[in-house]
């Protein structure tokens, strides 16, 4: 009895922390394609359901005293076509899916469902205990609903804007006043005839999401998740009773439950998973993410075990039918994950992102740029990175700034996507984090404020390190981006040094450059923006980029082509001049210059060579009426002759982006490469990071795809721009100053 006590308790406040989680203004935001999939999914189960309930009377030909009872197709109906929304969203987050487009599709359908199974649980719950005084009943909860709704809301609205108004914290006073209540609004609930976890919900989903909010959360939610919960479960546990399952162990029995289990499993599941299906492919969606929406919509959780509980409780379903339910509902719930994460991991899909690059972009179309933030430290810089990045109507620049927070605890990983509904509450309670997160948040939307041509999209990443570059190429992958935009590992200090290293952000770095679709750009921040910890960031985006100066050292390979493809395009920023400087072997050693696939495989020297090229000649030909952008070519024998020119002839630079470097294993650095101290940069970016004549210069550090240079290389075209290119052999009077030495 104590248990029992302590478990409906237990599931009260979980209840009440759902309501917390859920913001029920969102649902006005979601799309007719939510609402059609969810609809489909609740009414088209629970006929299938309520055919089903009849079977065991039918087929199986039970007692007498086992019949189906009047109202028991109801409670049969609702745990098979629910879908958990808390449970659903901890799955997507689990297969990094949360933040896909199917993602949110099947969290949107599932707030409905949530919403739609509550409403009719509370129905049945009250047509069935009630029965012969029903309006004894409903009336009496349906004026508690509109109280809290109508009174309560508004008067904790208006104690919360009081108490900050004042400049106060909550306190204590404050959130023990909340958690009595819940316990109170329970009772009120239960003495109306309704079930007292309906009392605790309403007081959660009243309550304001804000600090509040957070503060509650921080304050009983791993009790609540962690004792008071698991208690619930293993009453619901002692329920089930194996021995009515099995009919003591006879065939017959035996048989019985097995073919039921059966049965509900694949009717239930095949259900869901067809009118999902079908409604998906109404909507223009692929076959594959329609069956893999109606898989994930099989997620049950704690709603369907709290249904089957009420069912014993007031004795509308059997035993055994109760029990079969239970092992059937285990067994649905189990097999989404797997089912889902082979499925996903095995079926080759095609999509319309294909390796993305800020070379293969179209000049004048949208780029889209994903930044990562580890602090603070990092928005100033990358900010100032994409001020010079000459968005305009044109071609505008759309950025997803994403905070890139350390997961740490049990909690699941999580995308939060501000200004949107949420997707967990687990977030809440770091405090510290979310701070910060709406700083960098308020720094970027005043960056957006600035600039026409500009679009930001905030978001919030928590996860691991070891898998937190999975979220940010899922995040990639999903928003179509050309480049990912991240900060160094290291910090420079007022002197330019690098120091500080942070070994976890250089995994991160190094997983991303070695899995990442897209460009990448690792970014070395020595002042092009000043860090500072102020929330404002109030840049003046015209000094930035006045006077600017802009190098692209040029060796060769893709690295480089997408380094210049991205300095061509500041180039277009009003005040910023770009120097681009080749380097060449000389003609005696340039016939020991190899492209190589990393270490797979060879390329002919003369493809190499003709597609950079191919790649310069476009870029001098575009370029050739500029006066703020120069090109220059330098033949040199060996590394050390490189660095000397860089040394006395490039090192008075504002900002410098170089190539990774990659694919070009005997460039006139190649025998420096395996000596970096920082192998991600590259051998030029390794040299302009650690040579002191360039300690006060910025540096970006580009890579193209990281896909098979081989197969990349054959195929490869110069793309950037529409206009094709014209050799400058067609105007004599073009001509490139180049020198032998120096």
């Amino acid at each position: 009895m104590l248990l029992e006590t302590f478990a409906n308790l237990g599931i009260t406040y979980y209840m009440f922390l759902v309501g917390l989680e859920m913001d029920l203004s969102t649902v006005k935001y979601l799309s007719k394609k939510s609402f059609s999939i969810a609809i489909a999914g609740i009414v088209l189960p629970i006929a299938a359901s309520a055919a089903l309930y009849q079977l065991p009377k039918y087929v199986w030909y039970i007692d007498d005293s086992e019949k189906p009872l009047a109202w028991g197709f109801l409670f049969w109906s609702i745990p098979l076509s629910v879908s958990s929304f808390p449970d659903l969203a901890r799955i997507l987050a689990d297969v990094k899916l949360l933040h896909t487009d199917i993602g949110r599709t099947a969290l949107s359908v599932a707030i409905i469902s949530d919403i739609s199974v509550w409403i009719l649980l509370v129905f049945a719950v009250t047509i069935v205990d009630k029965t012969d005084a029903m309006h004894m009943t409903v009336l009496p909860t349906i004026a508690f609903i509109l109280i809290c709704w109508f009174l309560l809301r508004p008067g904790i609205a208006w104690m919360i804007r009081k108490t900050v108004k004042e400049g106060g914290d909550f306190s204590a006073m404050h959130i023990n006043f909340i958690l009595t209540g819940v316990a109170v609004c329970g009772m009120i609930t239960d003495a109306c005839g309704a079930h007292s976890m309906v009392g605790g919900f309403m007081l959660g989903l009243i309550i304001p999401n804000g600090e509040l909010a957070m503060k509650i959360m921080e304050k009983i939610e791993e009790f609540v998740t962690g004792i008071m919960l698991p208690v619930f479960f293993m009453v619901a546990g002692f329920r089930t009773n194996l021995y009515v399952l099995f009919r003591g162990a006879s065939l017959k029995g035996v048989r019985y439950s097995v073919e039921m289990t059966a049965l509900i499993t694949i009717g239930a599941t095949s259900t869901k998973i067809l009118s999902t299906f079908l409604v998906s492919l109404c909507f223009g969606m692929s076959t594959y993410d329609g069956l893999a929406l109606g898989n994930l919509l099989n997620t049950k959780g704690v709603l369907a075990v709290i249904v089957l509980n009420e069912c014993r409780s007031l004795k509308v379903l059997d035993n055994t039918t109760t029990s079969i339910m239970m092992f059937a509902i285990v067994f649905m719930t189990a097999l989404v994950g797997p089912i889902f994460s082979i499925a996903h991991k095995t079926t080759p899909r095609v999509r319309k992102y294909n390796q993305r690059t800020i070379q293969r972009s179209n000049q004048n179309s949208e780029l889209r740029i994903l930044t990562c933030i580890h602090s603070v430290r990092n928005v100033s810089g990358i900010i100032n990175i994409l001020e010079v990045s000459n968005a305009s109507k044109k071609s505008p620049v759309t950025v997803f700034a994403v905070h890139l927070v350390e997961l740490t605890g049990a909690a699941s990983t999580m995308l939060i996507v501000h200004d949107s509904y949420k997707t967990n509450g687990n977030f809440n309670h770091h405090s510290r984090e979310r701070a910060e997160s709406d700083q960098i948040i308020n720094a970027f939307i005043k960056y957006e404020s600035r600039n026409e041509a500009v679009s930001v999209h905030p978001l919030t990443a928590v996860s691991p390190y070891n898998t937190m570059h999975e979220d940010i190429c899922n995040l990639a992958e999903d928003k179509h981006i050309a480049m990912i935009l991240v900060p160094f590992h290291k910090e420079a200090t007022a002197d330019g040094r690098l120091q500080g290293e942070n070994r976890s952000i250089k995994e991160v770095n190094q997983k991303l450059l070695d899995t990442a679709q897209c460009s990448v750009g690792i970014l070395i921040d020595r002042g092009l923006g000043s860090s500072s910890s102020d929330s404002t960031f109030q840049l003046n985006s015209s000094e930035l980029s006045t006077g600017l100066n802009l190098a692209v050292i040029f060796i060769g390979g893709l690295d480089d082509q997408e380094a210049l493809s991205y300095g061509w395009k500041m180039a277009g920023t009003p005040g910023i001049s770009l120097t681009v400087v080749r380097f060449l072997l000389s003609t005696n050693d340039a016939a020991s210059v190899d492209l190589v696939n990393d270490e797979d495989g060879d390329l002919d020297n003369d493809s190499g060579k003709e597609f950079d090229d191919e790649f310069i000649n476009e870029f001098r030909f575009k370029t050739m009426c500029h006066q703020s952008i120069k090109y220059h070519e330098k033949l040199v024998d060996t590394g050390v002759e490189l660095v000397e020119i860089m040394r006395t002839m490039y090192s008075d630079f504002d900002f410098y982006v170089v190539g990774r470097g990659r694919g070009v294993k005997s460039s006139p650095l190649a025998m420096d490469a395996e000596l970096c101290d920082n192998p991600e940069l590259g051998p030029i970016g390794d040299l302009l990071v650690s040579s002191d004549c360039t300690a006060h210069a910025s540096v970006l550090v580009m890579q193209s795809v990281a896909e098979d240079l081989r197969s990349v290389s054959f195929r490869h075209k110069a793309k950037f721009g529409q206009k094709i290119w014209a050799s400058p052999i067609l105007n004599p009077y073009y001509k490139a100053s180049v020198n032998q030495r120096n």
